[in-house]
């Protein structure tokens, strides 16, 4: 029996990872800020595979240290890390506090570096297993700091993909758009005014494809023919012109 350990695994993208792992047999680790909703998640899922729960804050350096021991502990081996745990902010760069800013950086970067380094050990080792980077569409677009550290995360992905591939372990990034869960509610955005229609795509399907892409060894899981598409006149089109839509979900 395999074990999958899924960061911000309580609601959204996590959630479905979770649910999905779960249904192909993974046992799971699920990771969260909030306890009680851990414990709700588990219980759900406890009846097809084991849950073991881990409430940790990623910002916090001690508490991130306790989840690279579970990844790095090779008596309980972890063969899937899904890198998922999310943090936006509404605000452009200078309208936020730089702790603000900061913390949104030890998520979206440090923690995905830390835990890859931790469970990276023992898949090659193994010479098993893989990660999955969950980064954005953004990445790829001119849209400040958390531009950024996606940015980051997909090419980090793509070097270690490169780098570990021919050892037997998998990374793969997933770069979604704008997808139908509690993410825009956190930030106080509305979904009806902040995109057209056509660009929500739903986890369950952003998941399943995501998982398919990386059972087939694939380095990059862009969902859906549009935003291959997005990705695809990012590379071609002027910069000046990819900036007009740097508002875009934060209305």
């Amino acid at each position: 029996m395999s074990t999958a350990l899924v960061t911000g695994a309580t609601a959204g993208i996590g959630l479905e990872f979770a649910r999905q792992l779960a249904a192909r047999g993974h046992d799971l680790v699920l990771v969260a800020r909030d306890a009680d909703r851990l414990e709700t998640t588990a219980a759900e899922l406890r009846s097809a595979v084991d849950v073991e729960v881990l409430a940790a804050d990623l910002v916090d350096p001690t508490q991130l240290r306790l989840v690279e021991e579970r990844l790095a502990d090779r008596d309980r081996p972890v063969d899937v890390l899904v890198n998922n745990a999310g943090f936006g902010l509404k605000g452009n760069f200078l309208d936020n506090p730089i702790d603000a800013e900061q913390a949104q950086q030890d998520v979206l970067v440090r923690a995905v570096f830390r835990l890859t380094h931790a469970a990276l050990g023992g898949m090659v080792e193994r010479r098993r297993g893989g990660v999955i980077n969950v980064s954005s569409v953004a990445a790829y677009l001119p849209r400040g700091t958390y531009s950024a550290a996606k940015a980051w995360v997909n090419s980090f992905s793509a070097w270690a993909h490169q780098e570990y591939g021919d050892r037997g372990v998998t990374v793969l990034v997933l770069c979604p758009g704008f997808v139908k869960t509690e993410f825009h509610e956190r930030l106080g955005v509305d979904r009806a005014t902040t995109a057209p229609g056509f660009l929500w795509l739903d986890a369950d399907r952003l998941v399943r494809d995501a998982l398919d892409d990386f059972d087939k060894g694939r380095a990059t899981s862009i969902p859906s023919k549009r935003y291959k598409a997005i990705v695809t006149g990012s590379r071609v089109v002027p910069r000046a012109l990819l900036q007009r839509f740097q508002s875009l979900g934060r209305k």
